[in-house]
């Protein structure tokens, strides 16, 4: 990269941390740091780790270490300790992930509301976004449940939908379809045909997730039962992933098992799970919605860039 254009890169990137940091300050949320190496990974199917070992003297029967996909696992154990609002800004790290949109190390904002749910953390996310656009440029907000907006592109429901009427409607993507389970081939069709749709200038929130793709969220009872998740958009580009939090241990437990069963069925090493997280629901978890935003991402936006080198210090393959 040139020097003028890595220049502006890197003193935008330092004036959003001091933008991120006085946000909360105002609000009282507390900055933490949590390990980024752990006895636990992450066993998301569609995720990969990086592991260590550890070469020094240890009481754990593992001298294995994974590095941290997130800091979200940690993260909640503070909270089930009583530190109540808290946020971290930090790097996390991702194996096989590289390209001009990833990076396998890149850094991640993740924060959490005590008494909080998923729909009123949606509003403070925006507000976040909105105010490090307004660096840029502000942008309009539209907030749209998924069910009604598959339904009105594509005809189809999203919860109802076999796999076969959702690959169908993915015929002209020439998709790969070995392993690929349904909701998969869910992801796909939003990434193919709903996110394509949104506007450049707009941040666009879907919420009202599947069931099946709740991931650590609870899920609200219904007729269908809904995911209580959302995803923020800015353009196509995601940028953040929240929750209104699981803090149901058997459940997290169960889903955990579900986890490593498909890494198993499609080849992959089960993963080991975080038995302390699994402890921190029954030491008292509040109720509390989180969500984690990718700061690489932003700056693309805020940058105008598809190109994630451009808002890096020092990209993977020079590093």
């Amino acid at each position: 990269m040139p020097h003028e254009p890595l220049r502006e890169a890197l003193r935008l990137r330092a004036r959003l941390y001091a933008l991120i940091r006085e946000f909360f300050a105002r609000r009282d949320v507390l900055e933490v740091e949590t390990p980024i190496l752990s006895e636990a990974a992450n066993t998301e199917p569609n995720i990969e780790s990086f592991s260590t070992t550890f070469t020094g003297p240890t009481q754990s029967p593992s001298r294995q270490r994974w590095l941290r996909t997130s800091a979200e696992f940690p993260m909640k154990r503070l909270l089930a300790a009583g530190v109540g609002d808290c946020y971290e800004l930090g790097r996390v790290f991702r194996n096989g992930e590289v390209g001009r949109r990833h990076n396998p190390e890149f850094s991640m904002l993740e924060w959490y509301r005590v008494g909080w749910n998923h729909l009123r953390l949606i509003d403070e996310t925006v507000e976040l976004v909105q105010a490090a656009l307004a660096l840029r440029g502000r942008r309009a907000v539209c907030v749209i449940d998924l069910p009604r907006t598959v339904c009105a592109v594509l005809g189809l429901d999203p919860f109802a939908a076999s796999v076969d009427v959702l690959r169908a409607a993915l015929a002209d993507a020439n998709i790969e379809a070995s392993s690929l389970e349904r909701d998969d081939w869910l992801d796909l069709l939003i990434t193919h045909h709903i996110q394509p749709m949104f506007p450049a200038d707009r941040i666009t929130v879907v919420r009202d997730w599947p069931a099946s793709q709740c991931s650590l969220a609870r899920i609200r009872p219904g007729s269908p039962p809904v995911a209580e998740r959302f995803e923020l958009y800015l353009g196509r580009h995601e940028l953040a992933n929240g929750y209104h939090e699981l803090a149901d241990a058997s459940e997290q437990r169960a889903r955990f098992e579900h986890d490593n069963q498909r890494r198993r069925q499609r080849g992959q090493v089960a993963l080991p799970v975080d038995e302390r997280l699994l402890d921190a629901p029954e030491q008292g978890l509040p109720d509390c919605a989180g969500v984690a935003l990718g700061i690489e991402r932003l700056l693309m936006c805020l940058l105008q860039t598809d190109d994630i080198r451009q808002v890096l210090a020092i990209d993977f393959a020079h590093a």
